[in-house]
């Protein structure tokens, strides 16, 4: 059985910046990933510090290469199962291989459920967006439509105001939200949307149910995200609804740690509306005290 101080499950940003922070540390470290980030779909990543309009899959490689040259290990896997050993954890991959770890950290991110609406996913990651601050710029000043999934859509209407001044809210048969759009002075089209409008593979508009088509170039949406992750259940922990109505996360304390010991997380399975910077961030954190656990055990008590 291969054997290892820490197994991150999960090979995004939150997982490779993990990975990263632990090979620099002399941590022995491997980073399992299933290879199916969640922002696959978009062209470009911005916010990020120094590499704003990097694409996704060049972002992953150069993280994935500096893992590996700093002497940490990546498995292109899926982690089918995850359980308690001793002091440690058994960790099976792809249902037959197993592997050993003192402590893991699960970064398996989120999937985005999006509605069966036509021509919604088709567009999604290009003029279909959810986040005004990962999309915000590419689609500024065009005619945004916002299409209610749930109450969420009214803040992202107010939000996305700061990016165009054409933004409609298409309440969606969601209740309550043309009385509020109304009083906010949100244009607002009522009604069910039943397909988005393409033109030579574009974003066109919005059509609803009885067939009228209203012109935008941009939809926004916010839609639910849920953990893809059945081995959790082997460790004793579960997703819960995020307090936000916005699907599902992980609970962890500030620091990291879930409510089994040695079990850790970051990144969007823990907080789904973070950016790749702040899934970094978060995974960097909770991989130096995780250093600094192993450091401190190497120094002997008086």
């Amino acid at each position: 059985m291969d054997d290892f101080d820490v197994i991150v499950i999960g090979g995004g940003a939150a997982g490779l910046s993990a990975g990263l922070m632990l090979a620099r540390a002399r941590v022995s470290v491997l980073v399992v990933d299933a290879g199916a980030p969640r922002n696959a779909r978009a062209g470009e990543v911005h916010g990020l510090f120094g590499r704003d309009g990097t694409p996704p899959a060049e972002l992953l490689a150069r993280g994935r290469a500096e893992v590996i040259g700093y002497g940490g290990g990546i498995l292109d896997s899926t982690v089918t199962d995850a359980r308690p050993d001793r002091d440690g954890f058994v960790v099976t991959v792809d249902g037959s291989r197993r592997l050993s770890a003192r402590r893991l950290i699960v970064t398996t991110g989120l999937v985005d459920e999006i509605p069966d609406i036509p021509g919604l996913r088709e567009r999604w990651g290009a003029e279909v967006v959810h986040c005004p601050f990962c999309h915000g710029w590419e689609v500024r000043d065009t005619a945004i439509g916002v299409l209610a999934l749930s109450g969420r859509a009214m803040h992202q209407a107010l939000l996305f105001h700061q990016w165009s001044p054409d933004v409609t809210l298409f309440a969606n048969d969601q209740p309550g939200l043309a009385e509020e759009a109304a009083e906010r002075g949100i244009p607002v089209v009522e009604g069910a949307v039943e397909a988005v409008e393409l033109r030579e593979g574009r974003v066109a508009g919005l059509r609803l149910a009885g067939g009228e088509v209203h012109p935008v170039e941009t939809v926004v949406i916010g839609p639910r995200s849920r953990i893809v992750a059945p081995f959790l259940s082997g460790l004793g922990l579960a997703p819960v609804e995020h307090p936000a109505g916005i699907g599902e996360h992980l609970p962890t304390d500030q620091q990291g740690r879930t409510s089994v010991p040695g079990v850790w997380a970051a990144g969007n399975v823990t907080d789904p509306s973070a950016q790749v910077g702040m899934a970094a961030a978060a995974a960097a954190l909770v991989a130096a005290q995780l250093a600094m656990e192993f450091a401190l055990e190497k120094v002997p008590q008086r």
